[in-house]
């Protein structure tokens, strides 16, 4: 898995059909090249977003079948013709990325169910538009399997997150179980941190597991490709179940390991 906000999305993997991963890949560049402009904390917030308007300007060009200025947006063009890409998962991927330079606390799980919509469902949806599988049933277990792995990057990250002054913990929620930004800035890992997490990473293993059945619906190498996806977010659960949730200094990874567990978990006779 890759890196930052993406690191459980798969990028052009061996296991993907060779004519989907130059398309694969495409979406992929542009959401990380988007997802810099965000995180350039060292920029001010006007330049992130003129940034990220620009993207958006490149975006109407193509919806107006105007050529884009730019080569990725050549290359956007190209895939959302062959494959009927719909516009407006990029337009969402882009609104979240704005919302990351000016929105750094969430009231509630509703607020971040909203962002989460918006910056990790339509990675998952323009696949399925890919595979031509995007069936409504297939979108719901999608979403779920993409909200999931982004709540799990977060509970990854909120030592890195934090020092870009972003949480992604619901606040009312925090204050239900007697955690405060304190924690976070301390590294404190007490019993009311504790619970807090286990009460976050149980509900992401739930959602997860309510679009399980996407791994099987999804044949082939593109199944496998889906099932490998689950049971690496299902793994790092478990790491962060391991190591008490203490993330400060147990950043839970996929290493080699890892990878032969979920290949075993993987298959069809184990899913």
């Amino acid at each position: 898995m890759a890196v930052d906000h993406y690191e459980n999305f798969p990028v052009a993997s061996v296991l993907l059909p060779k004519h989907l991963r130059r398309a694969v890949e495409i979406i992929y560049h542009f959401a990380r090249q988007a997802d810099d402009f965000a995180d350039e904390d060292d920029v001010p917030d006007s330049e992130r977003l003129a940034k990220l308007d620009a993207f958006r300007a490149e975006l109407n060009r193509i919806a107006a079948h105007e050529p884009p200025l730019t080569p990725l947006f050549a290359d956007v063009a190209k895939i959302v013709e062959q494959h009927q890409l719909p516009l407006q998962l990029f337009h969402d991927l882009l609104d979240a990325f704005s919302q990351d330079v000016v929105k750094k606390r969430y009231a509630n799980f509703e607020e971040l169910l909203d962002y989460c919509r918006r910056s990790a469902n339509p990675v998952g949806r323009l696949l399925l538009h890919l595979y031509e599988e995007a069936t409504p049933q297939n979108l719901v277990y999608s979403d779920a399997i993409c909200t999931s792995l982004q709540l799990i990057n977060f509970w990854q990250d909120v030592k890195k997150d934090f020092a870009i002054n972003r949480i992604y913990f619901p606040q009312d929620e925090m204050a239900r179980f007697g955690v405060t930004e304190a924690h976070i800035a301390e590294g404190r890992v007490d019993a009311a941190w504790q619970a807090l997490l286990q009460f976050q990473t149980q509900r992401a293993r739930d959602m997860m597991s309510s679009g399980k059945p996407l791994g099987t619906i999804l044949t082939g190498r593109i199944g496998l490709e889906m099932r490998l996806i689950i049971a690496g977010g299902l793994r790092i659960l478990a790491k962060l179940d391991s190591v008490r949730y203490d993330m400060f200094q147990q950043r839970p990874v996929l290493r080699p390991f890892d990878w032969v567990i979920m290949l075993f978990r993987s298959a069809p006779f184990n899913f």
